[in-house]
């Protein structure tokens, strides 16, 4: 059975109370149970870790590459500014999916940029809730997994 990590980073335990107009109203619970719905009868397994830490979400990443196939990871603001994220991601060997719930190209300049995403097997922003989705799907994918 392969495994996928769901990893999320800073203000993403505030989903459904932060800026509801820009974010959703779904809660982080909300995702990760419709994340295991997702998955539900497939030969893949879930783990879900969020911190609004740096350093809790690179030991997560290098744990990763003894635990996990793949990881989808929504980094939150540090997509824009951690060149230690990149390089773990770089550094473990295992594919990652960057995730956005918002469409980071129609806000702010400074959103517009990924130090993540050129070591990342692609990015998936704009479709809300659904992006956590379309990255286990595409992580599958690659990893040969039946959709």
């Amino acid at each position: 059975m392969a495994s996928i990590l769901v990893l999320n980073g800073p203000n993403l335990n505030l989903l459904g109370t932060r800026e509801p107009g820009i974010y959703g109203s779904a809660t982080l619970s909300s995702i990760e149970a419709d994340c295991r719905a997702h998955v539900d009868g497939r030969d893949v397994s879930l783990s879900f870790f969020q911190s609004n830490h740096e350093g809790a979400l690179l030991d997560a990443l290098h744990d990763a590459r003894d635990s996990h196939d793949g990881v989808a990871f929504n980094a939150g603001a540090f997509t824009h500014t951690s060149y230690a994220l990149r390089d773990a991601i770089s550094a473990i060997g295992i594919p990652v999916i960057e995730v956005h719930i918002s469409n980071v190209h129609a806000r702010e300049a400074f959103r517009h940029h990924s130090t993540l995403a050129p070591v990342c097997l692609g990015v998936i922003a704009g479709f809300g809730p659904q992006g956590y989705l379309l990255a286990i799907d595409a992580l599958c994918r690659n990893l040969k997994i039946d959709l």
